[in-house]
């Protein structure tokens, strides 16, 4: 577990270049630091010119175990062919350590991140996570975690009940809705087995890099086992219209290189349920942290919650609507 008082005060400069130094890693620019909330990240250039990214990942936060799972799912990704920000081999290694902070370096891509509204664009990035998907799916995680009701949705309501800054007038009807919530989605759970696959579990657009004209993945940190949709639906958005178009675009390139389980698509909104408390509940984790009670100033405030509490209540109508289709609805 992750000691509530930890912050990052002792990860100063010059530890940071102490620790590139033990690799025998010498930057010759100042180092860049990168959006991330969980770990430190920076870009350098080093006296070679090479242009890097180094992370320093959160202590006690995955175990090395679980680290090296993380790299070794992405190396071999890498050597089947795909497209990715993998960690580089430094003497044999990919993780190390240096005082107390483990730590990894990546080659820095001058890339850009997918653009959200280019149709053409998703039938590429479905063909990469279709063979990311198809590789992902020939072996199993040992380390890392599933992604199941228990994980990502029944402990994180389990600590939200800690949280201080709920307010009083809104803590009995929110935690009334996400309970509603968590019996749909066990309960669905419980009726129907998916095939897990090894994923890299946060699919965003802003993981998902286009580097001459290619579509590469970067920041598998929450790579885990779970169901294919987990690393599609989160790049459907807008009306029904338009994520069913958009979700055509990426299974017709998906299916190209893997075969798609179509009731799968009855996880999606039960998955952005999930997400949504999961999310929630690690802001409210980290809150200790300086950097989170600065990049979310707002979850303090009660329109926060107000806010969070209609789009759950919105979340258990949503749960029980048809499942998003590959086909038009019919009135």
């Amino acid at each position: 577990m992750q000691d509530a008082n930890f912050s990052y005060l002792s990860l100063t400069p010059d530890r940071q270049l102490d620790a590139l130094a033990s690799i025998s890693i010498y930057p010759q620019t100042g180092l860049i630091a990168l959006n991330s909330y969980e770990n430190r990240v920076y870009l350098f250039t080093d006296e070679n010119n090479i242009r890097y990214v180094v992370k320093f990942y959160r202590p006690q936060r995955w175990s090395k175990n679980q680290l090296l799972e993380d790299h070794h799912f992405s190396l071999s990704l890498k050597e089947q062919g795909c497209l990715i920000a993998e960690p580089l081999t430094i003497n044999k290694q990919t993780l190390f350590l240096f005082d107390g902070y483990y730590f990894s370096l990546f080659t820095a891509l001058s890339a850009r991140n997918m653009e959200v509204d280019n149709i053409e664009q998703l039938y590429d990035v479905g063909i990469a996570l279709g063979k990311m998907h198809r590789i992902g799916s020939h072996q199993t995680f040992i380390y890392r975690e599933d992604l199941n009701v228990e994980n990502m949705l029944i402990k994180p309501i389990q600590a939200l009940q800690s949280c201080t800054v709920i307010p009083n007038s809104i803590r009995a009807p929110l935690f009334n809705c996400m309970h509603k919530i968590e019996k749909v989605v066990s309960e669905h759970f419980s009726q129907k087995t998916y095939k897990n696959i090894r994923l890299h579990g946060d699919c965003h657009c802003g993981n998902i890099m286009n580097h001459q004209q290619e579509i590469y993945f970067v920041d598998f940190d929450d790579c885990k086992m779970g169901p294919a949709i987990q690393d599609i639906w989160m790049l459907l958005h807008g009306s029904r219209q338009d994520k069913r178009l958009q979700l055509n675009m990426l299974l017709d390139g998906y299916q190209e290189e893997f075969e798609f389980d179509s009731s799968e698509l009855t996880l999606i909104e039960l998955l952005r349920s999930m997400r949504i408390i999961n999310y929630v509940s690690w802001i409210n984790k980290r809150w200790q942290d300086p950097s989170f009670v600065m990049n979310f100033p707002w979850f303090k405030t009660e329109q926060y919650w107000k806010d969070l509490l209609q789009s759950l209540q919105q979340q258990l109508i949503n749960m029980q609507e048809p499942a998003l289709s590959l086909q038009p609805d019919y009135i």
